[in-house]
């Protein structure tokens, strides 16, 4: 049966010309079963899948050193001064730009330069890993308590002081009872800023100073080493009577980090678990720990001194927490002289009470104006100064001209040669021309251009590894003895079989003659062309 199944009248008026020196990698495995596979062949039995991917891998070797390179690509070169390699690129045998004739004249690639990874660093020179986040949620009080994810004393009790006093009558038994007004300390935002207003505190356990509040947040710290906490916050004034007695010192706020959270609690020595809900710190068996600075196990900073500022704790190690909880403290220091005590009565009694109002009811107001936990960019890798992967050496190499458009060293319409008699001794010969040069970034697949390469129109014969499409997959006929032996070696030495192993080294020796043999046949040399240009020897001058 012939090969050839179309007429001529089909093969000439069709586009598939000179396809019959290529016979597709189908084909070839096909008829490499056919003669090397069966029963007292070369080999026994082997699945079709295997000698396709031994195909395979021999179609590659032999794209690299012996099949002819015939892939180009012709492009005009943009401003940018690039070209994006052939998705099929394996590399390159010859750059050139073409001029106004059509005639290819090489560009030569160039050491000098090229386009690093550069780094983003920050401002002081540090590598760049990412954004410093803030990880507190509503950390500036723009939002309501209620509405963000701050947890907080809910303060339904008055403290001590009272404003007015109440007579609530008992209808069944003709009696009544009084009762005190208390005043309320109150936990709010008021003008973006989380304050605490506290007023003095009296009951059998403790007459003077103030309940203690708190307010906390969770945050997610995994992955995270080092964090910095930064608060802006204001320790209420002292307060002193009209014979400056103190009635209440400085108050005291404290924002810093705990590895438990408040809201469930801390074990005392009793046993007892105390959390950030009980505001007494005067009760023995469960006193606040709103107003203990241990409980800030990861640090914290602290205002006592009725000013406001903001304070820093930098380098805050949290490589051992997956979460933790900024806490913030209160309290006032109010004394027992600012305490009214009532003359008569008490509260549910039947006689009234008296005073109607104590005399100390203008609560220390500590206040928090921002708190930031701020953690270090968390990219794993190094980032890219510029997104689209241009450094700084290929901005500055683009924009110049080339030395070779700037030096008169060429007897040409546009440099004068004998103005420079004897200038061109001593030149890189690589440099010695006024063609372009080039680089290519294997990184990220670009071809770059010198800047007199800008609009000319360039082409790319590069090598591919054939593995393309099933069109593109194919050998030509001189290498196709070849194909088979590379496929019979490889499938022999990989095998188990001791007939398989005795086989291979013979194998071996005739895949080199044959891939040796395939070079000579696709080199195409001419004993025409090569006696012509053996005859340019004779001339006197050649170099």
């Amino acid at each position: 049966m012939g090969l050839i199944t179309e007429t001529q009248n089909e093969y000439y008026s069709g586009n598939n010309h000179g396809s019959y020196q290529f016979i597709s990698l189908q084909d070839l495995i096909t008829q490499f079963e056919i003669a090397y596979v069966g029963e007292g062949k070369v080999i026994s039995k082997i699945k079709r899948a295997d000698i396709s991917f031994f195909a395979q891998r021999a179609l590659q070797e032999l794209s690299f050193d012996t099949f002819k390179s015939i892939k180009s690509q012709e492009i005009e070169v943009p401003p940018s001064l690039q070209m994006i390699l052939p998705h099929d690129y394996v590399g390159y045998t010859k750059l050139s730009s073409i001029d106004a004739s059509g005639i290819k004249h090489t560009l030569y690639p160039t050491t000098d330069t090229n386009n690093p990874f550069q780094i983003k660093q920050n401002s002081d020179g540090s590598y760049f890993f990412g954004e410093e986040t803030n990880v507190v949620n509503n950390f500036d009080f723009t939002v309501d308590l209620n509405a963000s994810e701050w947890n907080f004393n809910s303060i339904t009790f008055g403290n001590g002081a009272w404003d007015s006093t109440s007579f609530n009558s008992n209808a069944n038994s003709g009696n009544g009872q009084y009762k005190f007004d208390y005043i309320k300390d109150t936990l709010q935002i008021v003008n973006q800023e989380l304050e605490f207003s506290i007023l003095w505190h009296n009951n059998a356990q403790n007459t003077g100073g103030s309940k203690a509040y708190g307010a906390w947040q969770r945050l997610d710290v995994s992955g995270t080493d080092i964090v910095t906490l930064k608060a802006t916050a204001k320790s209420g004034d002292r307060q002193t009577d009209d014979s400056d007695n103190l009635l209440c010192d400085y108050g005291v706020v404290r924002v810093g980090l705990s590895t438990v959270n408040p809201g469930v609690g801390f074990e005392l020595e009793n046993g007892n678990i105390v959390n950030a809900n009980h505001t007494n710190p005067y009760n023995t068996n469960y006193p606040s720990p709103n107003v203990d600075a241990s409980r800030l196990n990861l640090g914290y900073a602290e205002w006592s001194d009725g000013t406001a500022s903001q304070k820093e704790l930098e380098d805050i190690d949290v490589s051992s927490y997956e979460e933790v909880w900024v806490y913030v403290q209160s309290f006032s220091p109010w004394q027992a002289t600012a305490v009214t005590e009532a003359s008569s009565g008490t509260q549910g009694g039947t006689v009234a009470i008296l005073p109607t109002s104590s005399v100390n009811n203008t609560p220390q107001k500590n206040t928090v104006n921002e708190i930031q936990v701020l953690v270090d960019g968390l990219f794993p890798s190094l980032t890219e100064n510029n997104e689209d992967g241009i450094s700084s050496t290929w901005n500055k190499y683009k924009s110049i001209t080339p030395t070779e458009d700037r030096n008169d060293n060429y007897d040409d319409d546009d440099h004068v040669y004998q103005a420079n008699v004897g200038g061109r001794y001593g030149l890189e010969p690589s440099h010695s021309q006024i063609n372009g040069s080039f680089y290519i970034d294997e990184l990220r697949g670009k071809i770059h251009f010198s800047s007199n390469i800008s609009g000319e129109t360039v082409i790319l014969d590069y090598i591919s590894d054939s593995l393309g499409t099933d069109e593109e997959m194919q050998v030509h006929k001189f290498a196709e003895e070849a194909m088979y032996k590379h496929i019979a070696y490889a499938i022999l030495s990989t095998s188990s079989n001791p007939l398989h192993q005795n086989l291979a080294g013979r194998i071996k020796r005739e895949r080199f003659a044959a891939t040796r043999q395939a070079k000579l046949r696709l080199s195409n040399i001419k004993l025409e062309e090569l006696t012509q240009i053996l005859r340019g020897k004779s001339k006197h001058i050649k170099h």
